[in-house]
């Protein structure tokens, strides 16, 4: 999922089921980029088919985005545990630069005033477990309630999100060089 387009590709995929052409013309790239693009979300799971049908004498595949489980209790194992800090960095790379772009796009006179919040708190272990579910539970909401991109009566929200725990005391590098 690191890369602006795959996360833009996704919030697509949130609302409605779309081909790789469909993607294409959405995201006015190449259709072989968009394709290139929705296997790497398909190989990593994130993707799933939606619905297979013959169009134009071919065979047309159409996607969705598929919400991963909840990860409540589970910690990751092995190759993965070891591979997130790095794999973190990346998203959060792509997660800017689509950040960027949907600050740029923001409505100049919105009906509700943009919630923007920025922390590197330290929590009761219970309280983090807590609010994480709670967070979890709102943003799965927001995709199960998503339509298809600009439908009517709907509004366009940017929701961008990283919240994690981190590791050691951060404070002793403050200041340092």
């Amino acid at each position: 999922m690191a890369h602006p387009l795959r996360l833009r590709m996704l919030s697509l995929l949130t609302g409605q089921a779309m081909s790789a052409a469909e993607l294409a013309r959405a995201l006015g790239v190449s259709h072989a980029l968009a394709s290139y693009h929705l296997r790497q979300l398909a190989r990593a799971m994130v993707v799933e088919v939606a619905e297979e049908r013959t169009h134009r004498g071919g065979r047309e595949v159409r996607y969705r985005y598929r919400p991963r489980p909840p990860t409540e209790g589970r910690q990751p194992a092995g190759v993965l545990a070891a591979a997130l800090p790095g794999a973190l960095l990346l998203f959060v790379e792509a997660f800017t630069t689509e950040l960027r772009r949907r600050a740029g796009a923001a409505a100049p006179a919105p009906k509700l005033s943009p919630l923007v919040a920025d922390a590197q708190l330290w929590v009761d272990p219970n309280e983090w477990a807590t609010v994480r579910r709670h967070l979890d539970r709102e943003f799965r909401r927001l995709h199960d309630v998503a339509t298809a991109p600009r439908s009517g009566g709907t509004v366009c929200v940017s929701l961008s999100a990283a919240v994690f725990e981190m590791e050691g005391d951060e404070t002793a590098e403050f200041g340092r060089k």
